[in-house]
């Protein structure tokens, strides 16, 4: 289990980036317009500076959706190797079968 802190700590940067997407999305249209005068341009550039870091997409990080696990992450089903593989033992995940030889 990952820590708590952790987890929140993802939360809060997802509540970030949806909160201020559109903001976002805006000043970088702007930017990247090479129509506008650089300095209209170039304020829209301080303005995105000045938004929270934890507001960038970049900064998320996929974890798993039942232990909050950082690595080995399937994106198609967000849980990890390790709950993947339990869960698929247990008969959880539909067609999905663990193989014994």
């Amino acid at each position: 289990m990952a820590k708590k802190s952790m987890v929140e700590r993802e939360v809060k940067r997802a509540k970030l980036v949806k909160k201020f997407a559109n903001k976002r999305a805006s000043l970088k249209a702007i930017i990247e317009d090479q129509n506008l005068p650089m300095e209209e341009r170039f304020k829209a550039t301080l303005k995105l500076a000045e938004l929270p870091r934890n507001s960038s997409a970049v900064r998320l990080h996929n974890r798993c959706q039942l232990t909050g696990r950082p690595h080995a992450y399937y994106r198609k089903l967000k849980l990890s190797r390790i709950m993947l593989r339990d869960l698929a033992s247990f008969g959880q995940i539909p067609g999905m079968v663990k193989s014994s030889w």
